[in-house]
């Protein structure tokens, strides 16, 4: 309760605002009563920031990450004190298409953000900064821990490790306080990216289609829900001490299931075993088995995750039923 009641003195900007995390966290910050910029490049109208109402809320400074001086201003005329740097080209099939416009939006982005925080740091207190599990690369020894290194191959991945040893850099060159969080697939409520597993899978069940599937099926993930995660990130801002600047954190449940085991189970939540999935096996440039050991963020956050996966995928299964409804 006191770390919730030491939000209310604080203004948090967050990037990435319109997205799936963003959208999750904009709500919980608000509710411990911070002040919040939310960083905007696109208005989605189907974002949760924005259906829910949320946005009025929260001042919105229209700008992308790869323009500076948008990040500059951003921070500087709200008086941040915390930045959550959420935003990201997140799409893998999007980073294989289009890499340049993914390392503009990820590495350009970040070294943006981080110089801006740099700059006024005497206003920046912490730096909380999104990682993925795919910032690792792929690796023959699983789970990963935080002593992996980073060797990520193809392009969103190379961003993400870019991101990462961009955050290391600000942190141990210039004292940036920077965390670094990095999460298993992250789902839940309000995620519409429809080429993902989970939501692609829900809608093609509750239009009484068969899922398909990209890969063999047998590609091994964990899943971690989306307020699972904002719990991650409002413990890790509130546990940044000087002696854990450029730190990171991996958050998991540390169970990995396969993409076939997800959509069964996703199949069996919504009564729809009769669909059997269409299993194209066209993978390409995406690394087969990931899954995270969050042994450290257990022993120093005290963090794990509150909702089991059948838990997480019934609540999100629920949120789709009534977007897809229109309700």
């Amino acid at each position: 309760m006191e770390a919730e009641n030491s939000w209310s003195s604080r203004c948090a900007l967050v990037t990435g605002a319109t997205g799936l995390l963003g959208s999750a966290l904009i709500a919980e910050l608000l509710r411990r009563g911070a002040r919040v910029t939310a960083l905007v490049r696109d208005a989605d109208p189907q974002s949760e920031l924005i259906r829910t109402g949320t946005i009025r809320h929260v001042t919105v400074s229209q700008g992308s990450l790869e323009d500076y001086a948008s990040l500059e201003r951003a921070i500087n005329e709200n008086e941040c004190d915390t930045v959550f740097h959420l935003g990201a080209q997140t799409i893998v099939g999007t980073a294989l298409r289009s890499p340049l416009a993914t390392f503009e939006a990820n590495i350009r982005g970040s070294y943006n953000l981080l110089e801006a925080c740099r700059v006024h740091s005497r206003l920046v207190k912490r730096v909380l900064i999104a990682s993925s599990d795919k910032a690792y690369g792929s690796s023959d020894t699983l789970p990963y821990t935080e002593q992996h290194p980073l060797v990520g191959r193809h392009p969103y991945d190379v961003s993400k490790s870019c991101t990462d040893l961009l955050a290391s850099t600000y942190a141990h060159t210039y004292g940036l306080p920077a965390g670094i969080l990095r999460c298993g697939n992250i789902y839940g409520a309000g995620d519409l990216n429809w080429s993902r597993l989970i939501p692609g899978t829900i809608r093609s069940l509750l239009e009484g289609t068969a899922p398909v599937i990209r890969s063999d099926g047998k590609f091994l993930r964990d899943y971690v829900y989306v307020q699972d995660v904002v719990e991650a990130y409002l413990l890790v801002a509130d546990h940044l001490e000087p002696s854990m600047r450029g730190e990171s954190f991996n958050f998991s449940p540390e169970r990995a299931f396969s993409v076939l085991e997800v959509v069964d189970l996703l199949r069996q939540i919504l009564h729809r075993v009769d669909l059997e999935p269409i299993i194209l096996s066209q993978a390409t440039a995406e690394i087969r088995d990931q899954y995270l050991d969050c042994s450290k963020a257990k022993r120093a956050l005290g963090w794990s995750p509150k909702f089991t996966f059948q838990q997480g995928l019934e609540q999100t299964v629920h949120w789709y039923q009534g977007y897809l409804s229109g309700k």
